[in-house]
């Protein structure tokens, strides 16, 4: 069978992945970790797609997990064999979704799909709802062509990735699934044309901050200590000061320096005539791998210890995640190389290597020794408002994942 012939029948199933996308959208798995429902309903309508189209060889690995109304957190992994059964092409998606955000902000329902040309609007539908469907889609083409990949091709729909995998990959790789040889291809980053395939990610840490000075009338400032002002000021001076100390450049990454950002914010009262006596914020750091998250850590405790004696008040850093970037993906090796060559003959394009500040599955796999790259054509709407992917890039991501089977 010719690529053009394969090509042809990836372009007519669009109806299909609309259909397909839209329906999973509409299946709310927010993190629970978030305030969410899991992945547990997602993972069913999955499974029952890849039965429809044929695959039987599916295996579930449920983790327990009391948060959530069934008890588990469901992963699945899908399995297509191929002529050279020792090796195996891994597609690794993931099934959770971060919450909406402020719902003003969106112009269509979040967990409601709506279609505008070849937009798919919803909560999830390029993170990870794209890698999902062009999977799933590279999937159907092998079956529905009878075509035999070179090595096995295996699909997985992980649980729990945007809560840093406690109850999805880092359980899967207790069941010894992966083989060193096998190629890892995890479609969580990428770029609009599709160029750009990810062998790096910076080192992530979150930290939580917590002021606390003394509460007292708002009329009398005095006789209180207003923690929201000195933890705006700790915050904003933390910032500054890690800023001027990682300040360096690496054009691999894009962007291409270290990021420390305030992001979410506490409630501390609920009205305004009072002094605040406590204040929380929280810090999304993405820091370039040459630097050591111990010499950042011991920077901002520095500060901290500074902050108390000057004004008087206890701060309290927790560090929620502390993640120091693996070392990053050969752009020799055959994942690579395999991956840029069903680029080009798929999409007629040179691709580039570079590298994220975003954490995907990926950085597991490397930090275990395994090469992995990060691809897929979209564009980096994740986590935003009104995030879509595009059903076109969809089917053109499928077409190169059907090919890196068949090559």
């Amino acid at each position: 069978m010719t690529l053009n012939e394969i090509f042809s029948f990836i372009e007519g199933e669009r109806k299909y992945i609309i259909e397909f996308l839209s329906n999973l959208i509409q299946i709310k798995a927010v993190n629970p970790s978030m305030g969410g429902p899991g992945e547990f309903k997602r993972a069913l309508y999955i499974e029952d797609e890849l039965k429809k189209m044929g695959i039987s060889n599916i295996r579930r690995i449920d983790v327990r997990d009391e948060r959530v109304k069934e008890g588990v957190r469901r992963n699945l992994i899908a399995f297509i064999p191929g002529e050279n059964r020792d090796k195996t092409l891994w597609i690794i998606s993931h099934t959770d979704t971060v919450p909406e955000g402020d719902i003003s902000l969106w112009n269509t329902p979040p967990f409601k799909p709506v279609l505008i040309g070849d937009k798919l609007y919803g909560r999830g539908a390029e993170d990870n709802g794209h890698a999902i469907a062009a999977s799933i889609l590279a999937a159907k083409t092998l079956i529905k062509l009878n075509l035999t990949p070179k090595i096995n091709f295996g699909l997985m729909f992980v649980a729990d990735e945007e809560a840093g995998g406690r109850y999805g990959m880092l359980k899967i790789f207790e069941e010894n699934i992966f083989r060193k040889n096998d190629l890892i291809i995890v479609p969580d980053a990428g770029t609009p044309d599709g160029k750009y395939i990810e062998i790096a990610e910076k080192s992530i840490l979150w930290f939580k901050i917590t002021t606390i000075g003394k509460q007292s009338h708002g009329s009398m400032p005095h006789k209180g200590l207003n923690a929201h002002r000195i933890g705006m000021k700790f915050s904003l001076i933390l910032d500054d000061i890690l800023h001027r100390n990682f300040s360096d450049i690496d054009g691999l990454f894009e962007p291409p320096y270290s990021t420390f950002e305030p992001t979410k914010k506490d409630k501390n009262l609920d009205n305004i005539n009072t002094i605040p006596g406590s204040d929380i914020v929280y810090f999304d750091c993405r820091i370039l791998p040459k630097y050591d998250l111990d010499k950042v850590i011991s920077i901002i405790e520095d500060t901290r210890k500074l902050f108390e004696k000057i004004y008087n008040v206890r701060i309290f850093i927790e560090y929620i995640a502390k993640s120091q970037a693996p070392p990053p993906t050969s752009p020799q090796s055959e994942v690579v190389l395999k991956l840029s060559e069903a680029i080009k003959k798929a999409r007629g394009i040179e691709p580039k290597v570079y590298g994220i500040g975003g954490g995907t599955f990926a950085s597991i796999f490397r930090r275990r020794g395994y090469q992995a790259a990060v691809w897929a054509t979209i564009d980096e709407t994740a986590h935003n408002p009104n995030e879509y992917t595009r059903i076109s890039n969809i089917i053109e991501d499928a077409k190169v994942f059907a090919l890196m089977a068949l090559i």
